[in-house]
């Protein structure tokens, strides 16, 4: 950068200014948002079909003796 004859802060700003620009225009921020709330969701169902799981695997052991 220091060859080129640019500051470190300016570039900085300017990567930060166009990370922000292309998120706010393409609607990547809704998108990530929708994926968080997609995948915390897909773990809950996940935990609750693993207990149900684990149940029915007790159930089984019980039965059978």
């Amino acid at each position: 950068m220091r060859g080129l004859g640019i500051d470190v802060t300016s570039l900085a700003g300017w990567v930060s200014w166009a990370c922000r620009a292309g998120s706010a225009s393409s609607g990547d921020g809704a998108e990530l948002e929708r994926l968080r709330w997609e995948n915390a969701q897909l773990k809950r169902d996940n935990k609750e079909l693993v207990m149900e799981r684990d149940v029915l695997k007790h159930c089984m052991v019980l039965w059978v003796k």
